[in-house]
């Protein structure tokens, strides 16, 4: 094997049951409170998220990243010709949730 390979290289999913439940734990972390229905506003402003995906191979085909584990599609509230689009961003300290669903 050279050097690229091992650099670049696909890893394998594992199917180490505890692995798979830290990477989800991580990834539920990541997303936080943004499920469909909820609005939140950053830095950037203000969405409604309208799907989340988890499934990483459908992640790095929406948001075309080949390290993407989820993606959520968002609207941006304060446009009125806004479009859907998705992000993959995590949740931060500066995102704020303004209305939660139930």
């Amino acid at each position: 094997m050279n050097q690229r390979s091992r650099i670049t290289g696909h890893t394998a999913p594992t199917t180490d049951p505890d692995i798979a439940e830290a990477l989800r734990q991580v990834i539920a972390r990541d997303i936080g409170p943004r499920q469909p229905g909820v609005i939140y506003q950053n830095t950037d402003g203000a969405f409604r998220v309208l799907n989340v995906t988890t499934d990483a191979s459908e992640a790095r085909r929406i948001l075309k990243r080949r390290a993407a584990q989820f993606a959520i599609t968002i609207i941006d509230v304060l446009r009125p010709d806004a479009e859907p689009f998705a992000v993959g961003s995590v949740w931060t300290g500066s995102d704020r949730v303004l209305k939660a669903v139930a």
